[in-house]
């Protein structure tokens, strides 16, 4: 929860805004400033303060207590310039606050963590539990000190200023380490751990089985990203409060998927009981990797039968491929989670003229992959092949990456040995309709006039059917210098079903600094002045022409006196 704390009229407003915005995420707080950012700090995640830094120091200083615990504060002075991350930058998710604040305020962000302020991803802010040394490697690491990464696991990291040797070192693993004072230690979630119980299986027992064999396995808790069991145990009490004293989620599997995984462990017991010889480990093994603790039962002091069983599987790293939607050019377009990624990625694949569009988002280190137009494929296959090696990787196209661009090729390249995340972003179509006025108000269609991949037949028989079925059309890719037939073969069909005073929106290069914009007829519109930066949309029976905008209404039927 973020607490809302302000002032005067002006802060008041303000906290209105963000009320507003995010009504399920903050809470206000009335009466004196002092009382109100105290309770707040007590009870809330974050604070945004709209009052003077200096005031808001004066009031949390003596609330402070650590980096890990303590909220992250923001505060936006009286005028809405600046939202200044002052305390809990990373930990407390102040930095990432105050951008948001910042974009919904229309307000200045100001960070000034040091591995903010140059580009070098925070040790503690990189999603993975972090142990030992932060402050000293993230000096060094500002300094430009020799870094050494030792990534056993091979989990796809963001880039970072490491070398093959070094005084400091960062490691990523699973396994209990001693971490000296030049050392950081990253925990990935690699371990999932099958679990089966007796019904009425006290949590504690089936706690204290789990860490006992995490422990004397060497492997450490909190690099556990599951546990799993039998649907039959869903609900089972003991199962559930593991989990949650763990913090992560319970998979459930159907006895039948379980039976069908090959244990060196079966037992009649589970088999008669729930319908699968083995629960703990075909739980943890069902999504493959290496078994590393096989199935044990707990133990009990009153020597009582064992109600729990449990086993460890260390899950093999998969490679991360976001397909990213850069949209259609104007930076304010592009969407913070596109923006995320491209940050969180350390190689990024690429069109060249698209690479540079974003180039000054990507942090320091990140391997840029680019390429020129017509090797959509070649790009796909290089991302693919690069997440499979375990790297975080970004492959981007305009607009959105599931629309005329990357993302098919991308995952009919991929297979499930990878994660795939794709990235919504905001379609040529749409930008252009958000500047024609609302011609996508009622059903609609995109069609590419490029032949390049799909026969001109395929072409014409989509056009002639959107034409019969009075949908407004988008076109994609019109006209090119060769081809210059295709847009008005379309518009020819198109007009056998629609008035010649059909409007028609005619937009180049939406969002960018070159747009220009159209609204014309089907009857006047010249091919001759579309090219490949352009796109056409062309209004059904009902779109009109309003005040100079395109609509097409919602309804089937204008009311009275629209026409």
């Amino acid at each position: 929860m973020i607490g809302l704390i302000s002032a005067t009229a002006a802060g008041a407003a303000a906290c209105d805004r963000l009320a507003a915005a995010w009504p399920d995420r903050t809470r206000a707080y009335d009466g004196p400033v002092g009382d109100a950012v105290r309770r707040a700090f007590a009870e809330c995640e974050q604070l945004v303060c709209f009052l003077a830094t200096g005031a808001v120091v004066r009031l949390i200083a003596p609330l402070l207590g650590d980096k890990v615990s303590d909220p992250g504060v923001v505060c936006v002075d009286e005028g809405g310039r600046f939202a200044v991350s002052l305390v809990g930058g990373h930990g407390g998710g102040a930095n990432e606050l105050a951008r948001e604040v910042g974009e919904l305020l229309g307000a200045a962000p100001v960070v000034t963590t040091a591995t903010d302020a140059v580009g070098v991803p925070g040790l503690d802010i990189l999603g993975l539990p972090v142990e030992g040394a932060v402050a000293a490697v993230s000096r060094a690491l500002l300094d430009g000190e020799p870094v050494a990464l030792h990534n056993e696991s091979g989990w796809p990291l963001p880039p970072l200023p490491v070398a093959e040797q070094g005084a400091y070192g960062i490691r990523v693993t699973d396994r209990l380490v001693e971490t000296s004072e030049r050392e950081v230690v990253l925990r990935p979630p690699t371990l999932v751990v099958g679990v089966g119980a007796s019904r009425g299986a006290p949590s504690d027992e089936v706690l204290e089985l789990i860490e006992s064999a995490l422990r004397e396995a060497g492997l450490s808790r909190r690099s556990v990203a599951a546990l799993a069991t039998v649907d039959a145990k869903a609900e089972e009490p003991g199962i559930v409060a593991a989990a949650e004293r763990f913090g992560v989620p319970l998979v459930t599997w159907s006895a039948e998927e379980l039976a069908a995984v090959e244990v060196p462990n079966p037992s009649d017991a589970p088999l008669a009981a729930v319908g699968t010889p083995s629960v703990a480990e075909a739980a943890a093994l069902i999504g493959g990797g290496e078994l590393l603790v096989p199935k044990r039962k707990s133990t009990r002091e009153d020597g009582a039968p064992a109600m729990a069983t449990c086993a460890v599987v260390r899950r093999p790293t998969r490679g991360r491929l976001a397909v990213v939607g850069l949209g259609p050019g104007a930076r304010d377009l592009l969407t913070p989670r596109a923006k995320a990624e491209l940050r969180r990625a350390s190689v990024l694949v690429g069109l060249d003229q698209y690479v540079d569009q974003i180039r000054d988002l990507l942090r320091p280190g990140t391997r840029v992959l680019e390429s020129g137009l017509g090797a959509e494929e070649e790009r796909a296959r290089t991302a693919v092949e690069e997440a499979r090696k375990g790297q975080a990787v970004a492959l981007i196209g305009s607009g959105d990456a599931g629309v005329y661009a990357m993302a098919s090729p991308a995952l009919a390249e991929a297979s499930d040995d990878i994660d795939v995340i794709g990235v919504p972003g905001v379609t040529a179509a749409l930008a252009a309709a958000a500047i024609l006025g609302a011609p996508l108000g009622h059903d609609h269609v995109s069609i590419s006039l490029s032949d390049l991949h799909t026969p001109w037949e395929v072409i014409e028989r989509r056009v002639r059917a959107a034409a019969e079925a009075d949908i407004v059309v988008t076109f994609y890719n019109p006209r090119s210098r060769g081809r210059d037939w295709q847009l008005p073969k379309a518009l020819a069909i198109l007009a056998e079903h629609r008035e010649p005073t059909t409007p028609v929106g005619v937009v180049r290069n939406a969002s960018r600094p070159d747009e220009s914009a159209r609204l014309t007829t089907l009857a006047a519109l010249d091919p001759a002045t579309v090219d490949m930066m352009t796109v056409v949309t062309v209004g059904n029976t009902a779109t009109r022409d309003i005040a100079g905008r395109m609509v097409t209404p919602r309804g089937y039927r204008w009311q009275e006196g629209t026409r």
